[in-house]
């Protein structure tokens, strides 16, 4: 198997329960991988929910390539007309400036809400993003460990409850999974190198050789260095196994497992600080 595969009929049926939350919601929180901005950055959330405005999260800034999260920022700023704002699960400090992002986001709203006459109450807030970005994790450190929950309201499912974050804001705590539909199979690849695709729909060998090839071009000296390789020395799956003594029958080389600890060390971070994606390669579209 040395493509992604892609189930169209689950991809319908979670757009269709996507739109189904966004409905409900008056500010919705936008969650990207900041190791692969673009390819993690779903391009049609605005015609899923038009006219609601979008805070957007470049989460696991704690183990993208910090060189280029400011311009990566700038770049889907541009790109959506959203606030981008940097985060990192491990650093909880930027917590109340995504909160005070969402209450200014919805300063129209409400406004509009008194004009008619309607009585004042909290923003409404999700979380959506593509599998493994971080949503459940944004929602935890929203909630922190006051988790009060309001209830159902009119329209809402009994599954569907509200967290209420402060007096302002009300946070719906189940997060929105964007499907992770991609025609480009170098985006799907990039998707399926950090985790946010099934490990059922490819092959690890081939996205381990192919997420190789990536840090080869990208960041080779650093990719070189975490596993002892010279600069004239060939990496490949089978050379790893063979460094590390991961070896199978008959002197063959292990090259399942070095995919699997690969991609494993790669997506927490151990390898390096690597981002996936450059600007140009994405600037003129």
């Amino acid at each position: 198997m040395n493509h992604i595969h892609w189930y169209p009929g689950h991809i319908a049926k979670a757009q269709r329960q996507l739109k189904e939350k966004l409905n409900l919601v008056d500010v919705i929180i936008e969650v990207l991988d900041a190791r692969i901005p673009y390819s993690s950055w779903y391009k049609n959330t605005a015609e899923l929910c038009p006219n609601k405005p979008r805070l957007i999260l470049m989460n696991k800034a704690d183990v993208s390539d910090e060189k280029f999260n400011k311009s990566w920022a700038k770049f889907l700023n541009i790109k959506t007309g959203c606030k981008v704002i940097t985060t990192s699960l491990s650093n909880k400090s930027d917590t109340n400036l995504i909160i005070s992002e969402i209450i200014n986001l919805s300063k129209e709203i409400m406004q509009k809400r008194i004009i008619k006459g309607l009585l004042p109450r909290p923003t409404r807030t999700m979380v959506i993003g593509m599998p493994n970005v971080g949503k459940s994790s944004t929602i935890n450190r929203l909630v922190k460990r006051a988790k009060t929950k309001t209830g159902a309201k009119a329209g809402v499912t009994r599954q569907q409850q509200w967290v209420r974050i402060n007096e302002k804001v009300e946070l719906l705590d189940t997060p929105g999974i964007i499907p992770t539909i991609q025609d480009d199979q170098f985006q799907a690849l990039k998707l399926a190198c950090v985790n946010s695709i099934g490990e059922n729909a490819y092959d690890s060998e081939f996205v381990a050789n192919e997420l190789i090839n990536i840090l080869i071009r990208l960041y080779d000296d650093e990719f070189r260095k975490y596993f002892n390789f010279s600069a004239n020395e060939e990496i490949s799956l089978n050379s790893i196994a063979l460094k590390k003594n991961w070896i199978l029958k008959n002197s063959i080389p292990d090259a399942k497992r070095a995919s699997l600890i690969l991609l494993s060390n790669f997506r927490d971070g151990k390898i390096g600080k690597f981002t996936l994606e450059r600007i140009e390669e994405y600037d003129t579209i």
